[in-house]
């Protein structure tokens, strides 16, 4: 009678059995090694030659077969997830004799022979494993860091960057020329900056790559930018974004025309916002146009144009074009400029929704940044609809964390309640396997909303600071940032150290 599985649980898999298991083989045949129980060589098949593939291996191992019939999609996705979790960088880098790192290194001085090295070479196996221990552990970038006797390689997870690996100094030139020839780049160019993308397969996951290289004193310094295809878009739903906050936003958006603004440092996910924006918004009936220096996640329907100053295509010019593409809504990726500013501005009064991003810390310093660099304040009153400033703070891992109370001084601070919630007790991750030790697992933002009212128009007239403008939105109902961070602590959604850390300036010197 055939034995048969609907899904593969973590629990089950012994990893150690997949490392004596070629992928190539496992795909190949559809088969899924499991476990080895009771003399018993346990794997998931799908048709006879997965059959046949696990008599033939049992046979090599001296162990009885005992196939678990699954569907080929079950096992294909189970073969993806679970080799992926294998060898990590420094699992490799162990494995990796010095004689291999030395040979290596000595064939890297040969140009000529660079491209003959086999996809077993050492230092392809080594950048293989640290893009598949990036993809597993969610991170965003990957940094090779030359230094003046060492090299570290480091991982962004959770907007945190952390040193993973210290590879020995020898093998600097030969790992990041295999990135230059993964990114189609300039092998031999050793004195300027370079930027290239990887498009890869990993695990069956569809996988962007964004790649930077930087001269510095002890050699070039790398970036990889790593945009997973699968992921995709998120919806307005998951963006973090409390309900009352979110309503608000929604009702912008239904704006015929306008400029709304999303502001934040880099890496605040302003980009991750304007798409999500952007995706509830579309429908069939509208056009929309983007411009974006990169273009990170292509947007099904959309239309969108990566900037290309090499040739002429700056923000400014693209959107010159885009208005005679008639567009119902434009996105330009960012304002850097008057002359983007200007048009942007021009396009929004004519019956376009214009949507874009600056670099500020907070939604009123969005105002007055764009009437220091020229926008004429009748034109930016008139056309502003609003600003949404926005930082990521990390999210308390659901598998350890437990309660915590805050301090009397940061009670003091914050006040004991905000909308009726409690401050005194707050959820923290002590650390597991699950989050990495680090405590947080994912991020979700923390927002302040800036509507221009009729007040806020007047003060943009009168050129009013900063200050001015953040006042009288506070006494209109404007939620600043801090608040909102607040109300995810004490949701039990992250910790205060999260919103001291995003949030600095404001908090310096509070004790938790």
């Amino acid at each position: 009678m055939r034995e048969e599985v609907k899904e593969i649980q973590d629990g089950q898999v012994e990893l150690k059995l997949l490392a004596g298991v070629p992928l190539a083989y496992a795909k190949g045949n559809l088969l899924m090694p499991i476990a080895v129980r009771g003399g018993e060589l346990v794997c998931a098949v799908s048709d006879e030659e997965g059959l046949f593939a696990l008599r033939e291996l049992s046979r090599e191992m001296s162990l009885k077969p005992r196939p678990l019939w699954g569907t080929p999609e079950m096992i294909t996705g189970a073969i993806n997830r679970y080799y992926g979790q294998l060898g990590s960088a420094e699992e490799v880098m162990e494995d990796i004799r010095e004689e291999d790192l030395t040979s290596v290194a000595t064939e890297f001085e040969r140009p000529k022979d660079i491209l003959e090295l086999t996809g077993e070479a050492p230092i392809i196996r080594l950048l293989n494993a640290l893009l598949r221990q990036a993809l597993k552990e969610r991170a965003s970038d990957i940094h090779i860091e030359p230094f003046e006797k060492d090299l570290e390689v480091r991982l962004r997870v959770d907007g945190v960057l952390r040193k993973i690996l210290a590879p020995p100094k020898i093998i600097q030139d030969a790992l990041i020329s295999r990135v230059k020839i993964m990114a189609n780049l300039d092998i031999a160019e050793r004195r300027l900056p370079q930027d290239g993308r990887i498009r890869l397969l990993i695990g069956g996951r569809d996988v962007d790559v964004r790649v930077s290289l930087m001269p510095t004193i002890h050699g070039e310094r790398v970036v990889l930018r790593i945009l997973d295809r699968r992921s995709g878009v998120i919806g307005m739903g998951e963006i973090g974004m409390e309900q009352q906050f979110r309503n608000r936003f929604e009702e912008m958006l239904q704006r015929q025309n306008g400029i709304i603004l999303v502001t934040g440092p880099t890496g605040s996910g302003k980009t991750t916002t304007l798409y999500a924006a952007l995706n509830k918004v579309h429908t069939e009936q509208k056009n929309i146009v983007t411009i974006e220096d990169p273009v990170e996640y292509e947007l099904k329907g959309i239309g969108q144009i990566q900037i290309n100053p090499r040739v002429g295509l700056t923000f400014a010019s693209g959107l010159r074009s885009i208005l005679r593409q008639d567009p119902d809504i434009i996105m330009v990726g960012e304002i850097r400029d008057l002359e983007t500013a200007q048009i942007a501005t021009q396009a929004s009064l004519t019956g376009h929704l214009v949507l874009s991003t600056l670099h500020t810390n907070d939604a009123p310093s969005a105002i007055t940044r764009l009437l220091d660099i020229g926008v004429e304040p009748f034109l930016l009153a008139s056309s502003l609809v609003g600003v949404l400033a926005q930082r990521l703070v990390r999210l308390n891992c659901p598998s350890c964390s437990g309660e915590h109370k805050l301090s009397s001084e940061y009670l003091e601070h914050i006040g004991t309640s905000i909308d009726g919630l409690n401050f005194s007790v707050y959820k923290k991750g002590r650390g597991c396997a699950n989050c990495g030790n680090t405590g947080y697992i994912g991020r979700a933002g923390i927002f302040e909303l800036l509507l221009i009212t009729p007040e806020i128009r007047a003060l943009i007239t009168e050129k009013a600071d900063a200050r001015t403008i953040r006042d009288k939105a506070v006494s209109q109902g404007m939620r600043p940032l801090r608040e909102d961070g607040f109300i995810k602590v004490a949701r039990g959604l992250t910790t205060p150290e999260e919103i001291l850390r995003v949030t600095q300036k404001e908090y310096a010197g509070i004790q938790v």
